[in-house]
């Protein structure tokens, strides 16, 4: 089978490639840039990266091919990611990339170089049952990313292969060392592709302008002043700037929330506030992978990447929306995140989450 492999520099890709090759695969590589509104050495890597690529791929004697996507990424991705925080929410953009660029895209691109298939280093798999196919879950809990990939469709499972999907992380570099791949020992990439070493604040602040207002307890009283709320997340506590206030205990303040019509932020004192919990929320319109599931069997869901699977049931709601109560409350549900619901091994699908309710304050 001719296969396209989108090689990023990292380990994960560049073990995924191996192992496609050593299945006497016909392999070719796709290296896609994204970014380059500001690519410069002191925050984008990707000068970097395409020389990790590349010495991957002459290693592998596999071609390497580049492709830049960065007008479709910023008008499919950045602009609906500015547009999400101008609106106080906290959106995923990475979730939104896998669709639009690293598999939309992507298998266009590929199929234009004659792929049958396309492959990733995802840390997750597929299945086709009764002509349906269907996301599972990578072997990996800890670097299982399904999450991210929960707005995949069945017709473009049916083109994806992830040969990592049944590794450990540990197997993965065991496998790069000794077939002398250069990123073997190369650091995982981590955060927003986009943002790089800087800091996310500074970043954000070059497009969205600040826009000042009053920090409040849950009780209305000031407590300092914020930069603008689309600079803060539900449950963040770094860079609130609060002291020591009087009449306050000496503890950690939280973001608990944010007061838009007013443009104040509210935050409250201690990791395990019950102003921090939710146990229930509306998420929509939800994607399914395969149709939807019925809602009186077990789900289980998660507000965010690595968290465990959390106990919950459904309720349909109008223009695709659902309610999702969960059996335990939530800590830091953030409007604008992603829900992503499975059933065992199966990712079932998701939606961004538009509130959290039955605040347990």
């Amino acid at each position: 089978m001719r296969i396209a492999i989108g090689i990023s520099g990292g380990v994960d890709s560049a073990v995924a490639a191996a192992l496609l090759r050593r299945e006497g695969h016909d392999v070719f590589g796709l290296f896609m840039k994204n970014w380059e509104e500001d690519d410069d050495e002191a925050y984008c890597a990707a000068a970097e990266d395409l020389e990790y690529a590349g010495a991957i791929c002459r290693r592998l004697d596999v071609p390497l091919h580049t492709v830049n996507f960065s007008a479709e990424y910023w008008e499919r991705v950045f602009e609906i990611f500015l547009r999400e925080y101008r609106a106080g929410r906290t959106p995923n953009p990475d979730v939104l990339c896998n669709r639009e660029i690293k598999f939309r895209r992507f298998i266009e691109h590929a199929r234009s170089f004659g792929a049958d298939q396309v492959a990733t280093g995802h840390y997750a798999g597929v299945e086709e049952v009764g002509g349906e196919w269907r996301l599972l879950k990578g072997r990996d809990v800890d670097k299982d990313q399904s999450y991210f990939l929960h707005l995949l469709d069945s017709k473009t499972l049916a083109r994806v292969t992830f040969p990592l999907s049944g590794m450990l992380k540990s197997e993965v570099r065991a496998l790069a060392r000794d077939a002398r791949l250069k990123s073997y020992d190369r650091k995982d990439s981590a955060g927003i592709c986009f943002i790089g070493k800087r800091r996310f604040r500074d970043f954000l602040a070059r497009y969205l302008d600040e826009r000042p207002g009053e920090i409040v307890d849950e009780n209305g009283a000031v407590l300092g002043e914020h930069r603008g709320v689309w600079f803060y997340t539900v449950g963040q506590r770094a860079g609130l700037g609060i002291g020591g206030v009087r009449g306050k205990a000496e503890d950690t303040w939280y973001v608990a929330g944010k007061d838009l019509e007013n443009n104040r932020l509210v935050a409250v004192q201690g990791h395990n506030h019950p102003a921090l919990f939710a146990s229930s929320l509306t998420a929509g319109p939800v994607h399914w992978i395969s149709g939807s599931p019925a809602t009186d069997q077990p789900l289980a869901a998660r507000i965010r990447h690595r968290q465990p699977d959390q106990s919950c049931c459904l309720a349909t709601l109008d223009d695709g929306r659902v309610e999702v109560r969960f059996d335990q409350p939530q800590r830091g549900v953030a409007p604008g995140q992603s829900v992503v619901f499975y059933r065992g091994r199966q990712c079932l699908g998701g939606g961004v989450i538009i509130v959290a309710q039955g605040k347990c304050a």
